[in-house]
């Protein structure tokens, strides 16, 4: 089967290479048994590929199921997954089959891998490893045979150093790894994409399908859809329902348009634009001080070099660059004729300039990471008057991760 032919079978949008490239990987894994770990941003579309293993394989007369990890919680996640006995825990009034066991011989997709409990990620270990599996309250191990397909949105190497993601499970789940391409990486495919969401709700609410004018479909293009896929069909249908003009322009477009986030602040850092009213300017300044940190610790590690090699004439004429970069005058300064003494180069400092602060605002606050994500959860939790559903998407996290934040910070949702 040709890529073209798988596109078309599965509903699949775009020619960029990217895309294709993730089709073709996988395509040539699916006749395999390997495990397969599916990376990409939330809305790429990353549960048409575990379809896509599937069918394209032997085990494709044999039962699919997809598990979204994120949405059990941790307490019934074990008995989901592996099934239980009667009596094992309160309201296990019989036994009961896990997933594992009910597609035996076929393949199951989790999704939201990174949110598996540590305990879990144990049991998961030894399904992948030896095909065996031991139900919740039994102690009689059995044999499935299920090919597990993972998708995560988030950076598992960072949750691996963070201790909440097994090393030996990570690799045993990557053992091929498909990125799926954001959407402003495929600019190519935004405005094909566009057509047919426009096309389909045209048919749907009985309405002439919307067209872009020439500075819409720039408007569209350069935009970098955070939401991606999600995001992109979820404008096309707000602007098919409400939009009396079917020739939509750019100063439209743009009143659907939230303004981009900055895509290196952390996780529960929103943009104000988003309906985060109490998020303000000063947030600006945390992502300098994040940045900055990085930029220093480079930066030391440059001047030690020139210091401890100052009076070698061949370092200094491999390391020409590095010289440069400090400045032959702040050399002079850094020498010593004591080599205990090790100077931190706390006089080179970067500039940066930073907006005034205006007078009423309070500068002296915290700038403790763990201070400033109770406080986000706080404002996120008082804005949606405690539901915790809705603050979990505003911040960025699921609903079992946001629980457990509140348990551990001892914040009460009223």
């Amino acid at each position: 089967m040709t890529i073209q032919e798988i596109k078309a079978r599965f509903g699949i949008i775009g020619n960029s290479p990217l895309l294709e490239h993730a089709i073709n990987v996988a395509k040539q894994v699916a006749p395999t048994e390997i495990s397969v770990l599916i990376s990409g941003e939330s809305g790429v579309g990353k549960e048409v590929f575990p379809q896509i293993i599937h069918q394209l394989s032997p085990r494709k007369h044999g039962p699919f199921i997809a598990v979204n990890c994120g949405a059990i919680p941790e307490g019934t996640i074990d008995s989901e997954l592996f099934g239980h006995e009667k009596g094992s825990f309160t309201g296990a009034h019989e036994a009961r089959k896990g997933y594992f066991e009910v597609v035996n011989g076929g393949t199951i997709f989790l999704d939201e891998v990174g949110e598996l409990p540590y305990g879990t990620q144990v049991r998961l270990l030894r399904v992948l490893e030896t095909g065996e599996f031991i139900r919740v309250g039994s102690s009689k191990s059995q044999k499935t045979s299920v090919r597990v397909v993972g998708a995560t949105n988030v950076e598992l190497l960072k949750a691996i150093e963070d201790g909440k993601f097994r090393e030996d499970l990570y690799y045993r789940l990557n053992t091929v790894p498909i990125r799926i391409p954001p959407l402003r990486d495929r600019k190519e495919d935004i405005h094909l994409l566009f057509r047919k969401f426009a096309h389909d709700f045209a048919e749907r609410y009985r309405v002439p399908a919307i067209t872009l004018s020439g500075e819409a479909q720039k408007i569209l293009v350069d935009y970098r859809w955070p939401g991606n896929i999600r995001q992109l069909k979820n404008i096309t249908e707000q602007m098919s329902i409400l939009e009396k003009h079917r020739d939509i322009s750019g100063e439209t477009l743009l009143t659907y348009l939230p303004p981009a986030p900055f895509s290196n602040l952390p996780v529960l850092l929103k943009d104000e634009s988003k309906g985060g009213g109490d998020f303000n300017e000063r947030d600006l300044l945390y992502k300098v001080l994040f940045d900055m940190k990085k930029d220093m610790n480079d930066l030391k590690f440059l001047v030690n070099e020139v210091i401890h090699h100052s009076d070698d004439p061949q370092w200094k004429e491999r390391n020409a660059h590095l010289i440069s970069k400090i400045g032959s005058e702040n050399i002079s300064s850094f020498q010593t004729s004591d080599p205990n003494v090790t100077i931190q180069p706390l006089m080179v400092q970067p500039v940066v300039t930073v907006t005034p602060i205006q007078p009423h605002e309070n500068v002296e606050e915290s700038l403790s990471l763990e201070e400033k994500e109770k406080e986000f959860i706080k404002k996120a939790l008082s804005k949606y008057k405690g539901k915790r559903k809705h603050a979990a998407r505003e911040l960025g996290i699921s609903e079992r991760t946001l629980y457990r934040k509140m348990n551990e910070y001892g914040i009460h949702s009223k």
